[in-house]
């Protein structure tokens, strides 16, 4: 109704409280062709009907071709790295015969629980039934920047503090 009457993206963004870059999105993803303007009733029935329509299957679905190849690799001890680079190289013009390694860690730990998962997560180089995060690491010997020497307050020497004095 305000497209029809001509109004802006920003006027339009500011009488409905959301933001110009919403808006403009909306009217880009919603538009059919450029001769016919956005009709907000349409959207809304493709909304329903999207939302009854099954997502894409996932490449490495427990019953694929590529999840058994992908099996077959870890069970030979294969990283997840290893393997997303050697299906890289195999089919470097086929999108659906790749996957990155995240995608493996990925359906490793979704799989449901059972002999195959724990199977599978053992070959795994580190075999553990959970990922953690790599910045757990600490250093050692912190020293507290209050317990710094006295001198270093004075600023005589490069490097002790922010901006050196000129003398």
């Amino acid at each position: 109704m305000l497209m029809r009457a001509h109004h802006s993206i920003r006027a339009i963004a500011q009488q409905l409280g959301r933001s110009p870059s919403i808006i403009s999105r909306e009217l880009a993803r919603h538009t059919v062709r450029p001769d016919k303007p956005y009709d907000a009733s349409l959207t809304g029935h493709r909304a329903r009907l999207s939302r009854h329509r099954p997502r894409r299957r996932s490449k490495l679905h427990l019953d694929g071709e590529l999840f058994e190849l992908v099996v077959y690799l870890l069970r030979k001890y294969w990283s997840p790295q290893q393997i997303a680079s050697t299906l890289k190289a195999m089919s470097p013009d086929d999108a659906d015969r790749r996957v990155s390694h995240e995608a493996i860690y990925n359906a490793l730990y979704v799989m449901p629980r059972g002999s195959l998962k724990k199977e599978l997560i053992a070959c795994l180089r580190q075999g553990k039934g959970k990922r953690r995060p790599r910045s757990r690491e600490t250093v050692s010997d912190l020293v507290s920047i209050h317990l710094r020497p006295p001198e270093i307050e004075d600023r005589l020497m490069p490097g002790h503090g922010g901006r050196h004095r000129l003398q």
